[in-house]
Parts: C-alpha cells; sequence; structure tokens
C-alpha cells in the first residue's frame, strides 16, 4: 500500500512539474505523452533529491516529506501553469508521407516495441540484480549504503573502496533507497521497474517531441530507430545509469527545439516554463553521472556561443520582444531550473563524495594530453565505434542513418533555429569532453575505451536521433525518398 502511495505521488508530482511548463489547453495526443513520459524522470529525479536531503537531515520517514514536496508542487502548479494557450509547432501534411508509408512504419513500431518489452522482461527476469558490474558494485551498492546506513550512511561513500566510485552523483541510488525505504525492505524488483521506465519513457520523449515538430510519420520512424538498437534494450535493462542520463539529455535538447519552435518571431509571449525544464532536465543529468556535468557544461557554452553569434540582434537568443522592464533572457529561466539539483550535487561534491579519480595525478594528465599517440588511438576507437555501434545484426544504426540523409536529397535553404543549433553544438561538445576524459585518464586507454566507450556513444544516440529526424523530415518540405 505505502509502495504504491510513493509510486503514486512519484508520477504525480513529475506529471505536475512537467505540465508546469506547457500550456493547460494543449491537450493533443502527443502534448500528453510527452508530460507523461517526461513525468517519470522527473518525478524519481524529485523522489532522489527529497531522499539525499532526509538523509542528510536524519529523517527516517520519507512519506512526510513526498507530501510536503507534492502539495507545493501541486500549489506552484495552481498558482504558476501557462494562463494562455502556447502556439505549439503544427506539422504540414507533406511531413508525415504517404498512407501506405504511415501503414508500414505503424506496423514496424508495434513490432519492435512488442520485442523490445519482451526482450526487457525476460532480461530482467534472467538478471534480477543488473547485468554487469556496474549494475551492483555502484549503483545498487549505492543505494544500499543509502538504505541501510541509518545515521552512518555517508561512510559509503570512503576513498577506501575507490572501485566503487565513490564521487558518483546519487539519482538512481537515492530513487532506489527511497523506494526501499517505504517498502521497509530492498527488493530487486524496484532497480528492475527504474530501469524499465527509463528505458521505456525515452522511447516516449522521442515519439512525442517528434510528433509535435514534424508529425506522426517521423516520429514512429524515430521511435522505432530508438527501439531496434539492440545496445538501447541491452544497458536499459541492465540498471546501469547510462539510459536514464540519455533520457535527460534528450529531454533538455527536445525541450529547446520545442521552445524555439513553439511561436513565430512575431509573437510577444514564448512559453519560458519549456526553458525551465530543460534546465531542470539538464541539472538531474548532472545528478544522474559526472557525464551530465560536462553535457550542462557544453549547453551553457553552445547557449553563449550561438548568442554571441546573434548578437546584433536585440535578443540574440530568444528574439522575444517583451516590453522593456519586463525582459529576462531565456538564459536566466534556463539557470534557474538548474538550481535545485546544483545545489544538492554541489554539496555532494564538497561535503560527502571524495575527489574523482580521473583528476587524482594532474602532472601525469598534463603529460598524457602531450602524447600524439593517444590521441590516434582515441580517434581510431571513435571510427571503429561509429561503424559497430548499436550491436546491430547486419547494418549499424549509425551507417543507416547517414545513408538515408544522403538519400533524402536534402537541399536545407532555411536556417535551422537557435534551439537545433544549441543541441548540436552541445552534443559535439559533449563528445569532444568525451575524448579530452580519454585523454587523461589514468586507466589503461585501451581497456577504458573497450568498456565504455560503447555506452558513451549510447548516451547520446537517443538525442542524436531526435536532432537527425528533425533536420530530414522538415516540416516545410517533403524528403525526395517518400
Amino acid at each position: 500500500m505505502a509502495l504504491g502511495l510513493a509510486a503514486l505521488l512519484c508520477l504525480a508530482s513529475g506529471y505536475l512539474i512537467a505540465a508546469m511548463g506547457t500550456s493547460r489547453n494543449s491537450l493533443a495526443a502527443s502534448s500528453l505523452l510527452l508530460r507523461i513520459s517526461l513525468s517519470s524522470g522527473y518525478g524519481l529525479g524529485l523522489f532522489s533529491l527529497i531522499f539525499f536531503t532526509a538523509r542528510v537531515f536524519g529523517l527516517s520517514n520519507v512519506l512526510l516529506p513526498d507530501f510536503i514536496i507534492f502539495a507545493l508542487v501541486l500549489a506552484g502548479y495552481i498558482l504558476i501553469r501557462p494562463r494562455t494557450p502556447a502556439r505549439e509547432p503544427s506539422p504540414s501534411e507533406e511531413s508525415s508521407g504517404p498512407t501506405w508509408l504511415s501503414r508500414f512504419v505503424t506496423a514496424a513500431f508495434v513490432i519492435a516495441l512488442c520485442a523490445a518489452i519482451y526482450s526487457s522482461i525476460l532480461r530482467t527476469l534472467i538478471h534480477p540484480h543488473g547485468n554487469g558490474w556496474d549494475a551492483f558494485s555502484i549503483w545498487n551498492l549505492h543505494a544500499r549504503f543509502l538504505f541501510r546506513g541509518g545515521s552512518a550512511w555517508s561512510d559509503g561513500f570512503s576513498p577506501l573502496i575507490p572501485w566503487s566510485h565513490p564521487d558518483y552523483p546519487l539519482l538512481i541510488p537515492a530513487a532506489i533507497a527511497h523506494f526501499w525505504a517505504t517498502l521497509g525492505r530492498e527488493s530487486q524488483a524496484i532497480p528492475a521497474v527504474i530501469g524499465l521506465v527509463f528505458t521505456f519513457s525515452t522511447v516516449g520523449v522521442l515519439f512525442s517531441s517528434l510528433a509535435i515538430l514534424r508529425g506522426r510519420t517521423p516520429a514512429l520512424f524515430g521511435a522505432l530507430a530508438l527501439l531496434a538498437t539492440p545496445l538501447f534494450v541491452e544497458i536499459g535493462t541492465s540498471q546501469y545509469a547510462d539510459v536514464p542520463l540519455s533520457f535527460f539529455y534528450l529531454a533538455t535538447i527536445s525541450l529547446l527545439c520545442l521552445y524555439h519552435q513553439s511561436s513565430d518571431a512575431n509573437s510577444t509571449l514564448r512559453p519560458k516554463g519549456l526553458i525551465v525544464l530543460a534546465g531542470l532536465a539538464a541539472g538531474l543529468a548532472a545528478w544522474t553521472k559526472n557525464e551530465g556535468l560536462l553535457f550542462l557544461c557544453a549547453l551553457a557554452a553552445a547557449w553563449i556561443l550561438v548568442s554571441i553569434r546573434k548578437k546584433r540582434s536585440l535578443s540574440p537568443i530568444a528574439e522575444d520582444p517583451t516590453p522593456p522592464g519586463r525582459h529576462y533572457s531565456p538564459l536566466v529561466f534556463l539557470l534557474a531550473g538548474m538550481v535545485p539539483a546544483l545545489l544538492v550535487i554541489v554539496w555532494f561534491k564538497h561535503s560527502i563524495a571524495p575527489p574523482g579519480d580521473l583528476f587524482a595525478d594532474k602532472g601525469i594528465a598534463l603529460n598524457k594530453l602531450m602524447d600524439p599517440s593517444r590521441y590516434r588511438v582515441i580517434l581510431e576507437w571513435y571510427g571503429k565505434e561509429f561503424l559497430r555501434f548499436g550491436d546491430w545484426f547486419l547494418v549499424p544504426g549509425t551507417i543507416a542513418l547517414a545513408v538515408l540523409y544522403f538519400l533524402s536529397g536534402k537541399k536545407e535553404k532555411n536556417k535551422p533555429d537557435s534551439g537545433f543549433r544549441i543541441a548540436v553544438i552541445t552534443l559535439a561538445l559533449t563528445l569532444a569532453g568525451y575524448f579530452a576524459i580519454y585523454l587523461i585518464t589514468p586507466y589503461d586507454l585501451y581497456w577504458h575505451l573497450r568498456f565504455s566507450l560503447n555506452r558513451l556513444f549510447l548516451q547520446l544516440w537517443p538525442s542524436s536521433i531526435f536532432l537527425f529526424f528533425l533536420k530530414v523530415f522538415n516540416s516545410r518540405e517533403k524528403i525526395c525518398i517518400l
């Protein structure tokens, strides 16, 4: 009973947070699906912050804070929900393609979805503790420290056990421990269900955001490309943190693109709530894995770069002609969304977590930066991973999308909007940041690349699919192969 109540509070809180950033008059099925898909990630992120804060202050009853936070979120929704309908992008009929194509892709999507659900459940039953070292030696172990530790919970993040990476953020472990505390005991089902929720919520965000921006058929193509990626389903059910991280990457980028395409240049009111939600997703990404901190910094840098490029306009990013004295840069709203998670991260890193192992010896790291052979090795592995990424049976998904792009024969005459440019630069900077980490890694370079590069690519894969179909299926013209 208590567990069901906690799950209901979690999803309801997440849904209210997602609904605060969108128009209350937007009741289209795709918009509703987007809110529902976002609600799981926001709800679990909120519950992890609640449980961690409760541990810090020594609170043992987590249901009381849950009710308090839910009441505050509900009050916030009632007070600040959008009063006017936001103008959502309505894709033209051209972008949906012919009827036969829509039916074919729909059938393929249904088959892929059923196969993914079957495979996920089967893998979860076979590997109830997670499939891989990171599942039980990092994420579930940290959850057990939080749940069992009592007043000494922070001892589980000692530098004496470096193999458990005690400096890693705690969104997944704290969310697991929260439900364990509500249940009163540990259960293998909790981390497994959380993994499944993030896996299929990622598909939901990808489908719904593409459906809003480009129509049903492009959305089906995008969701099909993700579901048909074997590595995505495999890692998503392994109880790792990479798919949850990809969820927050995708949520951030899709919300940014929705914001920039939600109203025309003459509109005097854009849904700033979308920017706040994007910032919240970026902050929760940083609370999920250390790579999320890199993504957050890349997002800020990309925003500034695009802003500088459009410096001549009155409002470089938003082009939002609000009355003088009432204009606030969208960057302020983005940062406002990041604040809750960032405050917790800063306290955790400063007061609990030991220094990360990647930056343990700065002198050696500097020497590695000057070694050209390391650049060559990493570039070779990047190239090989691009060709074999995803564990596909025949043709890798990266190659298939590249071929589709060239076959589409697109010659884009219209410049991409600021949201698309920010998203592309953010992913590029994040990928470059991963490259830099490999340069200075204290581990054997070949070992590190072998066991982590495919998962780093996977973190960016849903967002890359989203941007790809956003580009190929332009709402202003039909792609040539259709």
